[in-house]
């Protein structure tokens, strides 16, 4: 991941979904050359020269101050999340040609006996905690039954970006999987950004890349996300559909990691299909396959 190439498609991506009329500018007509805002047109918003702002897109972020970053952000109208992604572009930049390797907290491939205790007593709720690269480093009982699907993978630790792309059991899984697979690139390109010497995210993205059209188009869009809360809709395999809002938490004693936790509506089919799937993983791990998948048609698991 070339961190020049990063801040000119960035900015480029994000200009050419405007249009003057949307940042107050009167258009003329005539033919645009490239869709969205000219360059000259981001520089006038932000307050800054042609010339300056023509530098910065094609990567030079030598000495870049905050105020003009402000500047661009306001004329591209990025939101908190592509903000801060620029920052990091931008700070990365600075580091120079040898940066200083900086200890990768997203490595972080497991949690502190003290988070695992703490997510195991909440019996009820669908918990797990992944890393920057959407692995996942921990989880509770319920939220291993909740995911079986993910841990049909022979990798471990279990990750999302190899389940959505790679795994055609995603394609059920996830009842909208495009909205799935836009937010689990956008995840892994805002990773990329506060972690641009993480080895194994680019490798990674590399082996997403080579194996998966899709993945390879939605990340050269260079969205963004940042898991805070929202709505996941799936199917299981064993209760059906469940539709399930989560809150996501940063464990402040475990930089890089994240807790989601996951609830049903009081009272709806999907709160009563986890109690179900909380009484059959319960018994799931009394025969001693905690970590199994569910069972499937193409994962047969006997019952003897």
């Amino acid at each position: 991941m070339d961190i020049r190439d990063d801040i000119r498609e960035f900015l480029t991506t994000r200009r050419a979904r405007l249009t003057p009329d949307q940042v107050g500018l009167p258009d003329f007509g005539g033919r645009r050359r490239v869709p969205g805002l000219r360059r000259e047109e981001v520089a006038l918003v932000a307050g800054m020269s042609v010339e300056y702002y023509v530098r910065l897109e094609r990567g030079n972020a030598t000495g870049v101050s905050a105020a003009v970053l402000e500047g661009i952000g306001r004329a591209l109208k990025l939101d908190d999340v592509e903000r801060a992604h620029l920052y990091d572009l931008v700070r990365t930049a600075n580091q120079g040609a040898h940066p200083q390797r900086r200890r990768i907290r997203a490595q972080t491939l497991q949690v502190r006996p003290g988070v695992q205790q703490l997510i195991d007593a909440m019996e009820n709720v669908p918990v797990f905690v992944q890393n920057g690269r959407l692995d996942i480093v921990a989880a509770n009982r319920l939220g291993r039954a909740v995911f079986s699907e993910v841990y049909v993978q022979p990798q471990r630790p279990a990750n999302f970006g190899r389940f959505v792309f790679l795994d055609p059991r995603a394609r059920v899984y996830y009842r909208d999987w495009d909205d799935a697979a836009h937010q689990t690139v956008a995840l892994m390109r805002t990773e990329a950004g506060r972690a641009p010497y993480d080895r194994a995210l680019s490798d990674l993205v590399g082996e997403l890349s080579t194996r998966s059209d899709v993945f390879r188009t939605l990340w050269a869009s260079h969205d963004v996300h940042e898991h805070r809360t929202g709505t996941k809709s799936v199917h299981h395999p064993v209760v059906g559909d469940l539709d399930l809002s989560y809150e996501a938490m940063a464990l402040t004693s475990e930089p890089g990691l994240l807790l989601l936790a996951y609830s049903a509506a009081p009272g709806s089919p999907s709160s009563d299909a986890l109690r179900v799937l909380a009484s059959w993983a319960a018994t799931d791990q009394e025969a001693g396959t905690s970590e199994s998948p569910a069972p499937t048609e193409s994962n047969p698991r006997s019952t003897d």
